[in-house]
């Protein structure tokens, strides 16, 4: 049988190899870490989110301007990634916002079952080999015995983004496509924190949740939670503003989403002129102290003027907010564009080279998104390479 090289030992990689040895061919992962799913074990640290249990058509608008995406996740959606894990052994359950976890919480147990599976299948892979290029239609690379030069059949490049680049995502690989003709969209930050300049007013609170909050930028908007850290915001709630916040929107909070603005209004009218503006914010709204906090500090900053108090709870500007360094985002946008590819994610610069994984340009806020489609793009890629080597 043919032979294929995967390189990238994440999800989206291991995916395209079981697609491959499935086929009956002889599949070699090379990965540049000394050990492989590197980012994915770091992931399943707090609980492996493995995806969101929604239909196909609630979980698409999670993926945005990646229409293209729909036929590859429709193959692979939500309900199949479950499958597949349970297939693997693991036991599963869906939490109240609709995520789904393993039952151990970790992501070991699952990369164990599932690199057993690969073993037993005829999978192998070689850690330590760090990719340099072509050298004409061979693959080079470096490894710890030496330089390796491979001639194979058909290659999955599933090189993961530009962010965390200790664990492996260093987007390094963008120059050698690039090369190659190979159309890119510059690498930016997705599914990241926010620098904020606190002032000493702050550092009591560091570490506390900000919990029943809206938070607003631009044309999007989240509920999620978010933690003030030493550096600024991070969290859920804020991840899924990524888009907007690269465009410049401005961030802003509403401290009592769960109530209108004018109810809101009477209750300040209805204060006591002897009750202090804290200790309202206190009682009356039973705010906790690290929303008061950052009430006192934002509208300070932006010079709020008395009588408007109600309105900057509903709309506080985060004044400041910056996205915190690329390497640090969960995530990344940009990569490989759609347009570089034929239907089945091969390279139309270079046929027989098939792409996966966070390295396409597509990006999805966290919850499951992220996962699901690494996985559904990897194993179409590695479907794509096994039609390639049957013709």
């Amino acid at each position: 049988m043919a032979h294929a090289v995967v390189i990238g030992a994440g999800p989206a990689g291991l995916m395209a190899a079981e697609q491959l040895a499935a086929a009956g061919h002889d599949v070699l992962v090379a990965e540049a870490k000394p050990s492989v799913a590197r980012k994915f074990l770091m992931a399943g640290k707090s609980g492996l989110n493995l995806t969101k249990d929604e239909t196909f058509e609630n979980l698409m608008p999670a993926y945005g301007a990646a229409d293209w995406l729909r036929p590859i996740v429709a193959e692979f959606d939500a309900v199949a990634v479950q499958g597949w894990a349970r297939g693997l052994g693991q036991e599963l359950f869906t939490g109240s916002t609709g995520r789904v976890f393993p039952s151990a919480m970790k992501a070991s147990p699952l990369l164990r079952a599932w690199l057993r599976q690969l073993d037993e299948a005829g999978v192998q892979i070689r850690t330590r080999w760090r990719w340099l290029g072509w050298d004409g239609d061979a693959l080079r690379f470096d490894t710890s015995e030496g330089p390796q030069v491979i001639k194979p059949d058909a290659t999955v490049l599933a090189l993961g983004g530009a962010s965390w680049a200790r664990l492996g995502s260093d987007g390094q690989w963008a120059k050698m496509l690039a090369e190659k003709g190979v159309a890119l969209a510059s690498f930016e930050p997705a599914n990241s924190a926010l620098s904020v300049a606190w002032s000493p007013h702050m550092q009591p609170h560091f570490g506390k949740a900000l919990k029943s909050v809206r938070w607003l930028a631009g044309e999007l908007h989240s509920r999620g939670e978010a933690t003030i850290s030493a550096a600024g915001l991070e969290g859920g709630g804020l991840y899924s503003l990524t888009p907007a916040l690269r465009r410049g929107a401005d961030l802003n909070v509403d401290l009592v989403p769960d109530l209108g603005a004018k109810a809101l209004q009477a209750r300040f009218e209805a204060k006591s002129a002897k009750t202090t503006l804290s200790q309202w914010l206190k009682k009356a709204l039973k705010l906790p102290p690290q929303k008061i906090a950052l009430f006192h500090e934002m509208s300070k900053q932006a010079g709020a003027s008395q009588g408007h108090e109600a309105a900057s709870l509903k709309h506080l500007p985060i004044l400041g907010a910056q996205l915190r360094p690329m390497d640090e985002a969960i995530s990344t946008a940009g990569g490989v564009q759609r347009g570089a590819m034929d239907g089945h994610l091969m390279l139309t610069a270079k046929p027989g080279v098939f792409c996966a994984g966070e390295m396409l340009d597509w990006e999805a806020p966290t919850g499951g998104y992220l996962l699901t489609a690494c996985l559904a793009t990897g194993r179409w890629a590695g479907r794509g390479a096994v039609q390639w080597l049957a013709r």
